[in-house]
């Protein structure tokens, strides 16, 4: 079974998403594994988007998701990556197909409303970052 990592980010907070977005990926099958509400410090945040550090936007991308409590969640079924990534839709909300996640609730490309692990290896490293095995639940 494929797992994947969901952020709940900080746009999307003071907008109360986190249940809606939770049940959308839950109505395409996704079974939910982990959940937990966090504030991310500046440590985790630059681990996560190390893929970043080299880009001019780097610190403007640190401090928004560490600016909020958000929400990180494991998601698991066949296909979970892609099926995530289908629910949620295109980083750039402007470009995201109707009905999508970021296409309904996003802002711009970085107030998108939720991150997606964009690979299984992606998935694997980031769940690690957020998740011990301990809180991932097999039922």
């Amino acid at each position: 079974m494929e797992r994947s990592l969901v952020l709940i980010k900080p746009d999307a907070m003071p907008k109360r998403l986190g249940g809606t977005i939770i049940s959308r990926l839950e109505r395409q099958g996704l079974k939910l594994a982990a959940l937990k509400m966090l504030h991310m410090d500046k440590a985790l945040a630059e681990r996560h988007y190390a893929i970043h550090a080299s880009k001019p936007f780097f610190e403007d991308l640190i401090n928004y998701i560490i600016s909020t409590p958000i929400i990180a969640a494991v998601f698991e079924a066949e296909g979970a990556v892609e099926k995530i990534r289908k629910t949620a839709g295109a980083t750039d909300p402007a470009r995201a197909e109707q009905g999508t996640i970021r296409a309904d609730f996003g802002s711009n490309i970085q107030h998108n409303v939720v991150h997606s692990s964009d690979s299984i290896e992606t998935a694997e490293r980031e769940i690690k970052l957020f998740f011990g095995e301990d809180e991932i639940f097999d039922y």
